[in-house]
């Protein structure tokens, strides 16, 4: 079938990618065994099994074929971004305390969150390994720069998220760390494998953070919005976990004394009962805050567009539009 025939752009991608994406999976496969510690694969392929659209990979793979790739290193880095994702969500999973991931149990649930933690450790050690392959320099700084981002956004919406007093720079700092890091990234080092000049590689770091907010918001969003069957997560885990996310913050700002009293004991003290989560969306779309999100999710989705402008026509650029505009649909 031609990927012009296939309705979602991600699929699309995939369809156009299909050979680097097989040399991907097959170097994951390949790297993420160990000889001495079989519990290692068991849970890695526990997660890659679970049937992610290895999207960023995939950003890594389009914008080097954009750029005119002539490397042979796009694979190896593609499948150094998805071994930061995947160890990146076996500590989340850890640190949330979450029991389902992509509709399937958690790793921390079905081994223990040692195994979890160490099994992350593992992966990102060999995604530096992976890297420094490449023998590129500005590939090695980009990638540890984006792994010490991530881990730095973490950390922060540990400390912000249970705090009333959070507001929207900071979670717009924490989502460029613990999200939008790894897409800029991905989207980055494919431009610079492939040689392209400063501009170019400027327009795809641009391209990737955007896409990356606006991912993550809508993300937040469908948790209060979304169907568990389609997000793999159960609608109002983030208030359950008493996450302050982007909806929360707009409602908050906006609260009365007896809505923020309530605030603050759900998210703040942790003092939930039946019933709360039912009180916590009335006043969401009371103050508009769910529509206010959305806008949001838009208009990043629109500035990851516009950034792909300054690129010469290509099919996977006609593709990465329809990406951003696909992130935001999930939300209707």
């Amino acid at each position: 079938m031609d990927a012009s025939d296939i309705a979602k752009p991600h699929d699309r991608l995939a369809a156009w990618l299909a050979d680097d994406l097989d040399a991907v999976n097959r170097l994951i496969q390949d790297r993420m065994a160990s000889k001495h510690a079989p519990r290692i694969p068991e849970v890695t392929r526990h997660l890659v099994d679970a049937g992610g659209k290895r999207l960023r990979p995939m950003l890594t793979l389009a914008t080097a074929h954009m750029c005119g790739n002539t490397s042979p290193y796009h694979v190896h880095l593609a499948a150094t971004v998805e071994f930061i994702h995947t160890a990146t969500l076996l500590h989340d999973d850890v640190v949330d305390e979450s029991g389902q991931r992509r509709g399937r149990p958690t790793a921390n649930l079905l081994w223990d969150n040692k195994s979890s933690v160490l099994v992350g450790d593992y992966l990102f050690s060999r995604s530096f390994q992976l890297m420094t392959e490449t023998g590129n320099m500005r590939v090695l700084r980009i990638l540890s720069d984006a792994s010490a981002t991530i881990a730095e956004g973490e950390v922060l919406q540990m400390t912000a998220a249970q705090d009333l007093a959070t507001d929207e720079a900071v979670y717009l700092q924490v989502v460029r760390g613990k999200t939008a890091a790894l897409f800029s990234a991905a989207t980055e080092v494919g431009g610079v494998i492939a040689g392209a000049d400063d501009a170019t590689v400027q327009a795809l770091f641009d391209y990737g953070d955007a896409l990356g907010v606006s991912f993550q918001i809508v993300d937040d969003l469908l948790d209060y919005q979304g169907m568990s069957a389609a997000t793999g997560k159960n609608v109002g885990d983030d208030f359950r976990e008493r996450k302050l996310t982007l909806p929360v913050i707009k409602a908050v700002a906006q609260a009365d004394a007896e809505e923020r009293a309530f605030w603050s004991r759900t998210i703040e003290k942790g003092k939930q009962e039946d019933g709360d989560l039912d009180h916590a969306l009335d006043l969401l779309h009371k103050h508009g805050a769910l529509e206010a999100t959305k806008d949001d999710a838009m208009a990043w989705a629109a500035k990851a567009k516009d950034a792909l402008t300054r690129l010469p026509d290509h099919d996977l650029k006609q593709m990465l539009i329809d990406l951003a505009d696909y992130v935001v649909e999930r939300i209707n």
